[in-house]
């Protein structure tokens, strides 16, 4: 019997904890969490300061095949719709960025970069995926969520893009 209870109690605790860790993801609809992080070229953005614009945020990784492959699509996305209120930031999620500088110096990428030294921007956002994109709506809501990267996620990012410019 003794036994019993204690497996059941064990039970009941992963079966809790795994509610709660469900309950922290990020969701569509969501509002998106805000943060502030300084690009690569020194100046501090914050994501609440950008209502009334379309947010693309990319979490990505030098170490990453995809990531590599996505990023000229993020800066031909960003240059196609940035007139339109619409900013790619790219945010690398490395503790040690030099290898993330390496990776962008061949890539000739205008859209804003950040790094995430400490995680704890993907840990807020949930990032479980490399790459990971985020599209958040002009009044800061997170409305869809891409995870991975294959080749055509460009038209579905750029549907995702259109959708929200109607709105």
């Amino acid at each position: 019997m003794m036994l019993f209870k204690r497996g059941f109690i064990a039970l009941f605790t992963l079966f809790t904890l795994s509610v709660s860790i469900q309950a922290n993801a990020l969701s569509e609809g969501d509002m998106a969490p805000d943060f502030t992080l300084k690009n690569m070229q020194g100046e501090n953005l914050k994501l609440s300061e950008q209502r009334g614009n379309i947010i693309l945020i990319n979490f990505w990784a030098s170490w990453c095949g995809p990531c590599r492959k996505e990023m000229p699509v993020l800066q031909k996305l960003e240059d196609k719709y940035r007139d339109l209120g619409v900013a790619v930031w790219g945010v690398n999620v490395e503790q040690e960025n030099q290898a993330g500088k390496d990776f962008l110096a061949d890539l000739n990428l205008s859209f804003d970069i950040f790094f995430d030294e400490t995680n704890s921007l993907s840990e807020t956002y949930d990032v479980k995926a490399m790459p990971t994109t985020v599209i958040v709506d002009r009044d800061g809501k997170v409305r869809y969520v891409f995870l991975g990267y294959q080749d055509g996620y460009e038209k579905k990012y750029a549907a995702a893009i259109k959708k929200l410019i109607r709105e």
